[in-house]
C-alpha cells in the first residue's frame, strides 16, 4: 500500500516533522509518500487560507492520481477533505476529523491545543462541523509568541506543555493541533496529567484502515462522484478528473 502524506503548507520543514511522526505509526507494508504544496502559504491560518490550500490539495491529488492508494491531508483543520473524497476514488484522511475521532473513544471530553489563537475560529469550525460540541471542552494556547514556523515545538515546549496541563483541567484528552507541533504529543506526554493525542499519526492509522475496509473511498449518497463538468483555466489533471476522465497511467 502507498500512502500519500499531503502538506498543504509549502513549508518543507513541517513536511519533515510530519513524515517522522508518521513513521512511527506506520505499518510494515505500508509505504509513505510525503508531498509538499508548492503554491499557497508557509502555513494555513485562516479561513481564507484555507479555501486557497483546499484547491491546493484537489490539485496535488490529481497531479498525482494513480501513484497512490490513499492520502492523509496533513493541515489541522482539513482544507479540501470533504472535496477531495467527492472527486477521488479511494480513502482520504484529515488530521481533526482522525483525531476527534480517536478521541472519543479514549475519553468524555476533548480539547484542542495549539501554538497561536489566530487558528482557533477555524479549528473549531471542524468540530460544528463533526457535530462534536456537547464533547468539547475548547481550545487552548499559549500566551508566547512564535517565532520560526520551523521550530515551534522546540522553542515553545514549555509554553506549550504549560497549556496542556491548563487544558487538563477542562478535557481528559487533549489533540495537539497544527503541523508546527506534530509528534510532540509523544515527547511531552508524561508531563501532562490527560492523554495526549498526535493528529498525524491518528490519520495515517485511519487512512490504512480505510483503505483496507474500502478501497474505493466514499462514493455512494452525498459523496457521489460530481456529475462530469467541464472547466477553464484549472491545471491539465484537476480538469481532467472533474471532466470524469480517468488519470493516465502512472509512471
Amino acid at each position: 500500500m502507498r500512502l500519500l502524506l499531503l502538506n498543504p503548507n509549502t513549508t518543507e520543514a513541517l513536511t519533515d516533522r510530519l513524515a517522522r511522526s508518521a513513521a512511527t505509526v506506520l505499518p510494515g507494508d505500508v509505504e509513505l509518500l510525503p508531498l509538499t504544496a508548492r503554491q499557497g502559504f508557509p502555513y494555513i491560518s485562516s479561513r481564507a487560507e484555507a479555501q486557497i490550500a483546499g484547491a491546493a490539495v484537489l490539485d496535488l491529488l490529481a497531479q498525482h492520481e494513480g501513484r497512490f492508494d490513499a492520502a492523509v491531508i496533513a493541515a489541522f483543520g482539513d482544507p479540501g477533505l470533504s472535496a477531495a473524497r467527492e472527486l477521488f476514488d479511494l480513502p482520504v484522511a484529515g488530521l481533526s476529523e482522525a483525531a476527534m475521532l480517536a478521541a472519543l473513544a479514549l475519553g468524555e471530553r476533548f480539547a484542542f491545543v495549539t501554538f497561536s489563537p489566530r487558528l482557533t475560529p477555524w479549528y473549531e469550525e471542524q468540530v460544528t462541523r463533526a457535530g462534536l460540541g456537547m464533547r468539547f471542552a475548547g481550545t487552548f494556547t499559549p500566551d508566547a509568541a512564535f517565532g520560526s514556523i520551523a521550530a515551534v515545538a522546540e522553542e515553545m515546549r514549555a509554553p506549550l506543555v504549560e497549556t496542556c496541563r491548563r487544558a487538563a483541567a477542562h478535557a481528559d484528552i487533549l489533540i495537539l493541533g497544527g503541523a508546527p507541533i506534530a509528534g510532540l504529543a509523544g515527547d511531552i506526554a508524561d508531563e501532562v496529567p490527560a492523554v495526549l493525542l498526535d493528529p498525524v499519526k491518528a490519520a495515517v492509522l485511519q487512512a490504512v484502515s480505510l483503505q483496507r475496509l474500502r478501497p474505493s473511498g466514499a462514493d455512494k449518497g452525498s459523496y457521489a462522484r460530481p456529475l462530469a463538468k467541464d472547466s477553464t483555466g484549472l491545471s491539465p489533471a484537476l480538469a481532467r478528473r472533474i471532466a470524469g476522465k480517468d488519470a493516465p497511467d502512472a509512471p
